[in-house]
């Protein structure tokens, strides 16, 4: 019999409303709580107004409000023991060594496999990082 995971409160950062809503779809139907997030500013709005803490954070590099790494930081700052897993179709390797720098726990090439998703998160929020 397969264990099951924790639930986790998930925090996805994605100005694409089709991929926002395919990964709040796969993470809500493995039974983990999605907060969703359209823009930087929302996303703060959220980790700064939550009464609870975020287990871990899926981040879009390039939002509507935001095209570097400093929303990164900003969440780093409000919640420094989430895993942020940051999402970009732009990896440079000068883009990622300044996530991995800034403590982000995974730089993940657009497109990706969902189903990859999940056990990327688990991974995240058992490594220690939080």
């Amino acid at each position: 019999m397969m264990k099951k995971s924790p639930a986790l409160r998930v925090l996805v950062v994605e100005d694409e409303l089709l991929i926002r809503w395919a990964i709040s779809e796969t993470l809500a139907h493995a039974g983990h709580t999605v907060i969703e997030a359209e823009d930087g500013a929302t996303a703060v709005q959220a980790l700064a107004d939550s009464a609870q803490l975020v287990d871990a954070v899926l981040l879009d590099y390039r939002l509507s409000d935001s095209n570097d790494l400093t929303l990164l930081a900003s969440i780093r700052r409000l919640s420094p023991h989430s895993p942020v897993i940051l999402m970009t179709a732009y990896g440079t390797p000068e883009v990622t060594k300044g996530a991995l720098e800034l403590g982000a726990y995974r730089v993940m090439s657009k497109p990706f496999e969902m189903h990859d998703l999940e056990g990327l998160l688990l991974q995240a929020c058992g490594s220690g990082s939080r």
